[in-house]
């Protein structure tokens, strides 16, 4: 039986969900299935999986048109561009007046249906006849001038009303709505779907810290559905026992009051009242006391929500955790509230606020008033407490730093006293979870905690209290303080007592650990412990304190094996500031710092800065370690690499062949530091173009990693992945297809899609696809390399470039050689801007695109470029590097295009012979030279020659020449 059902996907803006609800409900009513979104979608569900599964289900989409449906950043622009760039059905709906230039050209032509303005009635039949078609009628026609038979009776009090047909509640006491709410949809959506999920009475708390928004929120929620309520009732419930007076004060307003009953009599009054209306909303905002508040919730088929910093609502209201606003929604927020202020300029103050709704609002309002970002940014570092009790935000009743100051206040006068000792210590950490364990191993030695240290319970005690005052956010096995709320109450501790507070930060620190640096498993617990020793104030607390260098130095370990070079990067900078000038410069520590610094900014792609950091390291360690000590042999190891990736491989070599022997001798072959100065020796071989001592190599190094360490060590990673680049040089592409496919399996699984070290085996793999003709697995997996190393890295990182370079190169491969002429252009700027004209990828970027130059025929230019490119290669690299062979290569196919064939034979004749000595006869590159040598004899009338280079088989093109793209 064919089912005939048809599927409606609405979409919506956040702000209308009202009007989405009454769309979906009478949808439903005729029989059709109808998604709409948190209705049928549950908490954890990927959001973009389920809008991509819900469009291809439905059978149309209708959109609610609206201002804010067509609001920059809202997920309805991808909801709307795909249903029309996949011809899907789009029913356009208008929910208020719009006029053209409200609406995307796209749009603008096609028929919409106008709901706003009407009644239930003809609303209803609008948009039926939108979604169906228009019907003849079954039955007689009415007279004119009839009289409407109305909307039939609501069968459900369920039942979403026609936003704005009922008018305002009937009792309402709600204030202003807020002009500048914005955002917080995903959160407005949580609430309703939770206050639709029951038929009886539904409890419904938001709790967090102060500032957070949770009255707001509720604010724009009591206007948002104002018109699917009959009774909005807003009570401050800060203080428990003026709950009956509020609720009399309603009952009043509903005329069941008695005069004589007394406030908790007609209290009781209006909650019995209660069970017997619908669609009612009742908001207790600032309810601090769960068991106060219990016995005065109302029952029967309404709403109640709830605003508290206080997370104790089990077993009495549905409840939630409200959080700080998501980047996206501060930056818009900041871009409506500041106007000029640039998304990179709200991004660093959003991060500066800790997204705090209430600090955006202060900050703003400050900005309003002339004073300029980065003087707001300067006082917010310097002056936090003083400048966030500045505030003329007419929606939030205290600034920032008054709100923390009640609660603390409150907290102390409670006199829990643990729970203040604690609040203080967390103070003095970093802004991220801190995990709890780190306190209970430290507590014998904490000084600023009172209490028995012998306390099982005391961190438990002491955390529910924190919490309760919205002075903290608890999860399982960690808490944690906004920074904003950690910056205001280490202004106000006095200096006495700031010292002491410190010395307890360094043994919790000291307490602490985590592992091994190096090995993935222990990276969360690393992540963890560096995200509070990379702070700067802990930094500054902790630099100069001995016991914490070693975990310091291995922190900096942890974030460049991680990949997180920026933040190795700023950490090993103060770090080596600080020690140099408290230890001296040749100090061991100071030494293994610099060490970590030289890396970490080699990481980032400076190889210029790095090697004077590498090289002052080296000789200092020369000096007082002596050749032979393993930091010596370390840094030497460090300053090869650096060379190699200055493109200087000889002088590279040379220094990895003498680390090899010494660390050989000293160590054993299979020790570590061996195999790493084995494996980077096989690596600038392979730069040199020595491919088949390379592979003996590298083969050796992976067989000893493999049984040295195991086969998903970050080591043996790195020797499988340089392995499989040799075996593609040598033209060996399936085998090193095959490596490679294994080796990004595994560091997709160990490290992440993320980490550089997967991004360069993504890249190596999609190189060698390209190589083998696949272009249509190696155009997409490059194009996500790219992008990733761009947002990762940065448009001018050297492995960005690498990245875009094989991009072009595949784009050619494919014939858009008009895109891949102006990718070539650009990199080859930046290459030459950040390298240097000589180095060796710059050289590979201008063959590449010399190569392209000659597809699109101007080979005039591609042979200038060609001849410059041998010319620097040959004085680089050698005239028998690959490398120059395949520029030798490249200039000869341009001048058979040019008819100049005698050139192009006398050159392509000494280029296989080297190539026939280099690389063997059966290596692609032989071959691509020998038939393009056949090919430039037989334009030249030499068809005997040709024929003995080709077994009898003449070329029938006598202008085909193959061009090597690297």
């Amino acid at each position: 039986m064919t089912d005939t059902t048809q599927r409606f996907f609405v979409s919506y803006a956040g702000p209308d969900r009202a009007w989405a609800e009454w769309v979906a409900w009478q949808l439903k009513r005729t029989g059709c299935e109808v998604e709409l979104d948190r209705w049928d979608w549950h908490t954890g569900d990927d959001l973009v999986q389920r809008t991509s599964l819900a469009l291809d289900r439905a059978d149309a989409v209708v959109a609610l048109f609206s201002r804010q449906y067509f609001a920059p950043e809202r997920w309805t622009a991808d909801e709307w561009t795909a249903t029309v760039a996949a011809r899907g059905r789009l029913i356009p709906v208008a929910i208020e007046p719009l006029a053209d230039d409200d609406i995307p050209a796209v749009l603008a032509g096609k028929l919409r249906t106008d709901l706003h303005g009407l009644d239930e009635t003809a609303a209803t039949s609008a948009l039926l006849e939108a979604v169906h078609g228009p019907s003849a009628p079954t039955g007689p026609a009415a007279f004119p001038g009839a009289p409407s038979a109305g909307v039939p009776a609501e069968p459900d009090p369920q039942h979403p009303r026609l936003p704005g047909s009922a008018g305002p509640a009937e009792v309402w006491n709600v204030r202003r709505r807020n002009p500048d709410f914005s955002g917080r949809d995903a959160e407005m959506v949580r609430l309703r779907s939770g206050l639709l999920s029951g038929r009886h009475a539904v409890v419904q708390a938001l709790h967090g810290m102060g500032g957070i928004g949770k009255t707001q929120i509720a604010l724009e929620y009591a206007h948002r559905f104002a018109s699917q309520y009959d009774i909005v009732w807003w009570v401050d419930a800060e203080q428990a026992d003026q709950l009956p007076v509020r609720y009399t004060e309603l009952a009043d307003r509903l005329g069941i009051a008695k005069p004589d009953a007394g406030t908790e009599a007609n209290a009781r009054l209006l909650l019995q009242h209660l069970r017997t209306r619908h669609r009612w909303l009742l908001v207790l905002d600032n309810a601090e006391q769960p068991d106060q508040i219990d016995a005065w919730l109302p029952e029967g088929p309404g709403h109640v929500l709830i605003t508290s910093r206080n997370p104790g609502w089990h077993g009495i209201a549905h409840h939630s955790h409200l959080d700080v606003f998501t980047r996206a929604d501060s930056l818009a927020y900041l871009q409506a509230r500041v106007p000029g202020i640039t998304p990179e300029e709200a991004g660093l103050l959003a991060q500066d606020l800790g997204d705090l709704p209430l600090a955006l609002a202060q900050a703003a309002g400050v900005l309003h008033s002339g004073m300029s970002l980065d003087r707001y940014r300067e006082l917010l570092a310097t002056n936090t407490a003083r400048l966030l009790h500045e505030s003329d935000v007419r929606d939030y009743p205290v600034p920032l730093a008054a709100t923390v100051g009640i609660a603390v206040a409150r907290l102390t006068d409670g006199g829990h006293r643990e729970a203040t000792a604690l609040l203080r210590l967390g103070c003095f950490l970093g802004p991220e979870p801190i995990p709890t364990a780190w306190l209970e191993t430290a507590r014998p030695g904490l000084a600023t905690i009172p209490g028995d240290s012998a306390d099982p319970m005391w961190l438990r005690n002491a955390l529910q209290h924190l919490s309760r005052f919205g002075l903290a956010r608890t999860d399982f096995g960690t808490f944690q303080i906004h920074r904003l709320t950690q910056a205001i109450l280490r202004a106000q501790t006095t200096p006495d007592l700031a010292p002491a507070v410190r010395d307890d930060v360094a043994a919790v620190l000291a307490a602490t650990d985590v592992g091994d640096p190096h090995a993935p498993a222990d990276w969360p617990a690393w992540s963890s412990l560096t995200a509070h020793l990379a702070t700067p104030h802990v930094t500054a607390a902790i630099a100069g304190r001995p016991a914490l260098r070693p975990t310091l130095l291995k922190a900096v370990r942890f974030l460049l094996a991680s990949g997180q070079s920026r933040a190795a990067l700023d950490l090993t900078t103060t770090l080596d500031q600080a020690w140099s000038a408290d230890l001296g410069p040749d100090h061991p520590d100071v030494l293994t710092c610099a060490e970590h610094l030289g890396h970490a900014t080699a990481s980032l792609g400076d190889y210029a800065k790095a090697r004077a950091i590498i090289e002052d390291t080296y000789a200092r360690r020369r000096r007082v370690l002596g050749e032979d000590h393993p930091s010596t042999l370390q840094s030497a190891n460090n300053l090869a690499n650096t060379l190699g990736d200055l493109g200087e491989y000889a002088q590279s070599r040379r220094m990895q062949e003498d680390v090899l022997a010494r660390r050989r001798r000293l160590l054993g072959e299979d020790h570590p530091d061996t195999l790493q100065s084995a494996s980077n020796l096989a690596n600038t071989l392979g730069d040199l173009g020595e491919y088949a001592r390379s592979r003996g190599m590298q083969e050796d190094v992976l067989a000893r990693r493999r049984r040295v360490l195991d086969e998903d060590h970050l080591d043996t990673l790195v020797s499988a992945d340089l392995l499989a680049g040799t075996l593609a040089a040598l033209g060996e592409y399936e085998q090193a297809r095959r490596m490679q496919e294994d080796v990004l399996a595994r560091r997709r699984r160990v490290l992440g899609d993320d980490h550089p070290d997967t991004l360069s085996t993504a890249n190596n793999l999609a190189r060698t696809l390209s190589q083998t003709g696949d272009q249509a697995a190696a155009r997409p997996m490059q194009e996500d390399v790219l992008a990733r190393s761009r947002r990762l890295l940065g448009d001018d990182h050297p492995h960005t470039l690498t990245a875009a370079n094989n991009l072009a190169s595949i784009l050619a491969r494919l014939g858009e050689h008009a895109e891949a002429r102006r990718m070539g252009e650009d990199v080859l700027a930046r290459r030459r801007r950040v390298l240097g004209d000589d180095h060796p990828d710059t050289l590979t970027t201008a063959n590449n695109l010399a190569s392209t130059l000659g597809r699109l025929g101007d080979y005039a230019e591609a042979r200038r470029m060609e001849e410059d490119v041998l010319a620097r290669r040959r004085r680089v690299l050698g005239d028998d590097h690959p490398d120059t062979l395949t520029a030798a290569n490249n200039l000869a196919s341009t001048l058979g295009a040019l008819r100049r064939y005698q050139e192009a034979v006398d050159l392509l004749k000494d280029t296989r012979v080297r190539s026939l000595n280099v690389l063997g006869p059966e290596h692609p590159d032989t071959v691509r030279v020998t038939r393009n040598l056949a090919a430039a004899l037989t334009a030249a009338g030499r068809r005997y020659e040709a024929q003995q280079l080709t077994d009898g088989k003449p070329k029938k093109d006598k202008r085909r020449f193959g061009r090597r793209r690297r």
